[in-house]
């Protein structure tokens, strides 16, 4: 157990289903998105004010009915009022897969309007916590220098730890996992694809190691399929992948109806009255 859990907190209204019963759920990191990950983070987004647009490419053959309309990449994309940060959902027909999943998000930033590459991205794919992406996002919005480093990797690794998360023994400086050994987080090679602005990301010899960015992952059994996988590339700032992983590994239950089957039996469960 990682969690007290409060039942009689009240259900948010926000979020119907159709009827289907509503839990207080905990470990937070194990509970999935509930389906909602891209309600739930645009719900926010809009919140801070940024502006959206979509894109659509598909194919449309003549005398077809629009019903018919093949879709093959639809983005939806927010941008941040000084156009220093944005966030990309996407459902592509040939998708950028972490731990073998789908990215849902990718959210960048850049130091100034003047260069149109992202000064580094981050990754998420479903299934990862809604609130730990909101969270991530809030903390983003608030800096006045989004590219801009403030912290050390200390500052992750304490916010976990102060939710009982327990440092690696190997690595205690750049890894730590939650006390059921399920969910991980690591400071080390970034898988590839992952975009960054620092050169030296391009450069890397093959006998050399790369420059080092957050993971994490959850995994629900030895050698099981992920349930859910984030990618920070090298350039990511401290103190924003400290924001998602206290919320990621944070006590407090969170409100679901749809629960992941991987790790539904490891989930406690409070009715939403």
């Amino acid at each position: 157990m990682e969690a007290p859990l409060y039942p009689e907190c009240p259900p948010d209204p926000s979020t119907p289903r159709g009827g289907q019963p509503a839990f207080w759920v905990g470990p937070r990191h194990l509970a999935g998105d509930d389906g909602r990950l891209y309600d739930a983070v645009a719900d926010t987004l809009v919140g801070l004010g940024w502006t959206s647009l979509t894109i659509v490419r598909g194919r449309h053959e003549p005398d077809e009915a629009p019903e018919d309309r093949q879709v093959l990449r639809s983005t939806v994309l927010h941008i941040s009022p000084d156009a220093l940060r944005w966030a990309q959902w996407s459902l592509a027909d040939e998708p950028f897969h972490l731990g073998d999943l789908p990215i849902a998000w990718q959210i960048s930033a850049r130091a100034d309007t003047s260069s149109p590459l992202a000064q580094w991205s981050a990754y998420f794919t479903p299934d990862v916590p809604g609130e730990a992406v909101a969270d991530f996002l809030v903390a983003l919005d608030a800096r006045e220098e989004p590219a801009l480093p403030l912290a050390g990797p200390e500052l992750v690794l304490d916010a976990v730890a102060a939710h009982g998360w327990l440092r690696d023994i190997d690595q205690p400086q750049a890894a730590a996992t939650d006390p059921t050994f399920t969910s991980h987080l690591s400071l080390g090679e970034v898988p590839p694809l992952i975009q960054d602005g620092d050169p030296r990301a391009l450069i890397t010899e093959d006998d050399e190691a790369g420059l080092a960015g957050w993971q994490a992952w959850a995994e629900p059994a030895l050698g099981a399929p992920c349930l859910w996988a984030a990618s920070f590339s090298a350039s990511v700032p401290h103190d924003l992948v400290a924001a998602f992983a206290a919320s990621l590994s944070s006590t407090a239950p969170v409100l679901r109806r749809v629960l992941p089957e991987a790790t539904r039996e490891r989930l406690l469960r409070a009715p939403a009255i």
